[in-house]
């Protein structure tokens, strides 16, 4: 699984022109998953993630983390985060996984954030037309991939 993820003081999704869903402090969170991507990997990533000290303590320092600050997440699929662009000038998204196995996985992914952050996890519709907006804080952006974790 590879995520790209933002630290915001508040975002937002826009989901088939209809539907809003927002959070305020917290992080946006870009996910796209491989065929190589387990479920060992969306509980790695999950921790990981609940876990990860980049909000600011009373000294400016980024020592807490998004539970320590009662932050909100909002999720967001991404199969794009796997493009290739080795050849030519039109991406390649063969490592991306199919949806058959990308949206089980997604969802468990989803379910393992909900139990470090409860009632606080917001999501995008896999494979819908998404409009995100988000003011990054700092800017605070970090790529983790689980493919790459030793």
């Amino acid at each position: 699984m590879r995520i790209v993820l933002q630290r915001v003081t508040e975002a937002s999704v826009n989901i088939n022109g209809k539907e809003d869903r927002s959070i305020g402090q917290g992080f946006v969170i870009l996910v796209g998953i491989e065929d190589a991507d387990t479920n060992n990997d969306a509980i790695w990533l999950a921790n990981k993630i609940a876990n990860l000290r980049v909000f600011s303590d009373d000294e400016g320092k980024m020592n807490h983390s998004a539970i320590d600050v009662n932050g909100q997440l909002l999720i967001i699929s991404q199969f794009t985060l796997h493009a290739s662009t080795k050849k030519g000038n039109r991406p390649s998204y063969i490592k991306a996984a199919k949806p058959d196995k990308a949206i089980p996985l997604y969802e468990y992914f989803v379910e393992r954030c909900k139990e470090h952050f409860p009632a606080r996890v917001q999501t995008g519709e896999f494979g819908a037309d998404m409009k995100v907006s988000l003011v990054n804080d700092g800017p605070v952006t970090i790529c983790i991939d689980t493919q790459n974790k030793e």
